[in-house]
């Protein structure tokens, strides 16, 4: 495994520990959301990443990371709601969401290691706050894309954007470990 990959199955482990515990706690509560409301909340969670990098002060405890790793839970909703439907079973196994969730977020992983190849990890180099921009803007997409009742003339639609607000989101939680133990 190489370092890109072990950085992000680190992260992952976060992000998939907390998913679990809140699964464990809420249930699939969750499953009772639309996409859009999913997207909203994403969108929530980088607009205050942006906030707080623009003003330089948060005055609720927690700081960016949880967002981070928020938006890659949510992000995974999206993409397992966009697969069970809203007709289907609302309440799951936490056995069963956890495959959903490993299923979707292995997706987004293998899709980060074909783009990270061909573009020889140049995430390494951008600022996070830059990344939380391109985050802004997948959001505005898929917003666009809900409200033309996912129609698409030439764009990949809604999936390829949730995956690309997990890996990054991903990659920001990455660049802050680094920085963290610079």
């Amino acid at each position: 495994m190489n370092t890109t990959e072990a950085e992000f199955a680190h992260e992952i482990a976060a992000c998939r520990s907390l998913f679990e515990k809140k699964t464990h706690d809420y249930g699939t509560s969750w499953r009772i959301l639309r996409l859009p409301s999913l997207t909203d909340q994403i969108f929530i969670k980088a607009n205050r990443i942006r906030s707080i990098e623009e003003s330089g002060e948060h005055r609720v405890a927690e700081g960016v990371r949880p967002e981070f790793v928020a938006m890659v839970n949510y992000a995974t909703m999206a993409l397992m709601q966009q697969e069970l439907g809203p007709d289907g079973e609302q309440e799951l196994p936490l056995a069963t969401a956890m495959e959903l969730y490993d299923k979707h977020l292995n997706s987004a992983v293998r899709l980060m290691l074909d783009k990270n190849h061909d573009y020889g990890e140049a995430w390494r180099q951008m600022r996070i706050s830059s990344m939380v921009d391109l985050i802004l803007m997948k959001i505005r997409r898929i917003k666009q894309i809900e409200d033309n009742a996912g129609h698409t003339i030439a764009s990949e639609g809604v999936e390829g954007g949730y995956m690309d607000i997990i890996n990054y989101s991903l990659f920001c939680l990455i660049r802050m470990t680094e920085e963290e133990g610079e």
